[in-house]
């Protein structure tokens, strides 16, 4: 009896393997993973969501927070549009309001991940190994997958940009935009956030609301902000062609970052200055009002970073100096995909890349057979859409369309 138990339990532990595999995995369920899990599956083929809905959004973006993009932009894809923004708020009878809060967002995203029923699953992938004609993925638990296609949709949480001069400070003193959830616990502190951007003046905003004591500092001469000049954007028919809904980059720059399949046919020198345009630092510009009564330190920027005990003492090129409790960076990040910690460097190395983005063809094909990047990865090949929530409008039914025709080349999996 002992042995025909042992035979049994490793004949289910083999076809729950079995069952396991599948088509294509995407690692990460944030909005591009859960968008094209959606749409891959409503053309049948079998995929399987890893990672925790929305985790980056929920636990790293700090409380309070108001999305940048707009609303018409802030809605997941999926192939028939019927799950935006607007129809969640509809069904959970949500008061529309814009800007969009961050929690709705996270609410929003969890709720469309319902449409990937079974096809996700919460754990987090260790390990991408080539297994031809594939791909095996080790699991936390040790569970082992094999794969036709990996999609990485892992987002920008690993890329988080952290200053020299900062990198002798402790974690708890020298913090990064993405790691500062829980804005009230500084209440009372001396914060000086550094930056220039939406992150960082957003962030001090929140701090100053929470009740820290906030000085911004920030290299630039003057601050930058978003849709300054609304009057461009009320011309009728003529913004129409000046600026896509996706309110990506300036006049005339946004239409062009609305089709990432004709931006990834530019140069790349010409391609890079479009993307760093469209992105530079600047804040939206319901943020003035709620900065007025914040320190604004700007054209200065911190020399040297040193940990005072439980103080930080910074000295600024001016020669001036500070002490705080924390330093909040609103640095941005860096793609650099050897960064991700699932991908051993045998695979990162046949990756070609260019200065950490992966170079990537139609489909979002890297020069590694099956293995494709979408969302921020993506935006040194296809342009800055792809660092927002609307990119997913594009990157789901792109990949999807490249993957229908491929998979039918591929042998079955044994």
């Amino acid at each position: 009896m002992k042995e025909n138990f042992v035979v049994t339990r490793s004949v289910q532990t083999r076809v729950r393997s079995a069952s396991a595999n599948c088509d294509v995995a995407i690692i990460g369920a944030g909005p591009y993973g859960l968008s094209a899990g959606v749409h891959l599956k409503a053309k049948g083929i079998e995929t399987r969501v890893f990672g925790e809905p929305m985790e980056f959004w929920a636990h790293k973006m700090p409380e309070g927070m108001l999305l940048r993009s707009p609303r018409v932009a802030s809605s997941l894809s999926d192939p028939d549009r019927a799950f935006t923004l607007e129809a969640y708020e509809a069904a959970s009878k949500k008061e529309p309001c814009a800007p969009v809060p961050l929690d709705t967002f996270v609410e929003y995203g969890r709720w469309f991940r319902h449409q990937l029923g079974s096809d996700l699953d919460r754990r987090t992938v260790l390990r991408v190994d080539r297994d031809q004609p594939g791909f095996r993925l080790t699991l936390q638990d040790g569970e082992e997958i094999r794969s036709k296609y990996v999609v990485i949709a892992a987002g920008i949480g690993s890329f988080k940009k952290k200053p020299a001069v900062f990198q002798n400070l402790s974690p708890l003193q020298a913090i990064h935009c993405y790691e500062s959830r829980e804005v009230r616990k500084f209440a009372g502190k001396r914060v000086a956030v550094i930056g220039a951007g939406q992150s960082a003046l957003e962030s001090a905003a929140l701090l100053h609301e929470a009740n820290a004591l906030v000085e911004v500092i920030a290299r630039q001469a003057e601050f930058r902000w978003i849709g300054l000049h609304s009057w461009l954007h009320h011309m009728g028919p003529i913004s129409s062609m000046l600026y896509s809904s996706h309110d990506v980059g300036p006049l005339g720059i946004s239409r062009l970052v609305a089709y990432p399949k004709l931006v990834s046919h530019i140069p790349l020198r010409i391609r890079d200055k479009i993307r760093t345009r469209a992105v530079r630092a600047a804040g939206s510009r319901w943020l003035p009002a709620r900065l007025a009564n914040v320190k604004l330190t700007l054209g200065r920027s911190v020399l040297e970073a040193k940990a005072a005990g439980d103080e930080v003492a910074l000295r600024l090129d001016d020669g001036s100096k500070r002490r705080v409790d924390h330093v909040l960076m609103g640095t941005g990040y860096q793609v650099d995909i050897s960064r991700y910690d699932f991908l051993p460097q045998e695979l990162t190395r046949d990756i070609k890349q260019f200065d950490g983005y992966p170079k990537l063809a139609s489909g979002f094909c890297s020069s590694v057979p099956g293995l494709h990047f979408i969302g921020a990865t993506a935006a040194r090949s296809f342009g800055p859409l792809l660092y927002f929530v609307a990119g997913t409008e594009f990157a789901s039914p792109e990949l999807t369309s490249h993957l229908s025709r491929s998979s039918r080349q591929f042998r079955p999996l044994p």
